[in-house]
């Protein structure tokens, strides 16, 4: 069993999911997408714009969970151009810095032409 984890203002989701599924220790964070509150594509053609905009709405799921970005242990990362790699990465390390998590990142089609980008993400909620 599992607590879904949902924080306040989050977006409505574009399929069926919860945004996160927290058990034990553990959260599960879902693949996380430039939308608004409404399911609205954010940020057009902006790699940078879309990826501030998913990691902080990352946290804001962990957070809403009791944790803090610190404890987001792994991300998977899948980028729609490869010729974005340099700006998500320059937008992720304002974000996690010098102890960054695990990660993982793929170059794939998205759900929508739209979207450059999308992070799904684990974290560690323990001691």
């Amino acid at each position: 069993m599992f607590l879904p984890i949902i924080p306040d203002g989050a977006s409505k989701p574009i399929a069926p999911y919860v945004h996160g599924a927290k058990t034990g220790d553990t959260l599960y964070v879902s693949g996380t997408l430039p939308i608004d509150a409404y399911g609205n594509s954010l940020h057009g053609d902006d790699i940078e714009a879309q990826t501030r905009h998913v990691i902080e709405q990352i946290i804001a799921v962990v957070e809403a969970a009791g944790g803090t970005r610190a404890d987001i242990a792994y991300n998977m990362i899948f980028l729609k151009n490869k010729t974005d790699y340099a700006a998500f990465n320059a937008v992720y390390s304002e974000f996690f810095g010098d102890n960054p998590p695990a990660r993982y990142c793929i170059i794939a089609d998205l759900v929508r032409d739209e979207f450059l980008v999308e992070v799904a993400s684990v974290a560690y909620l323990g001691a």
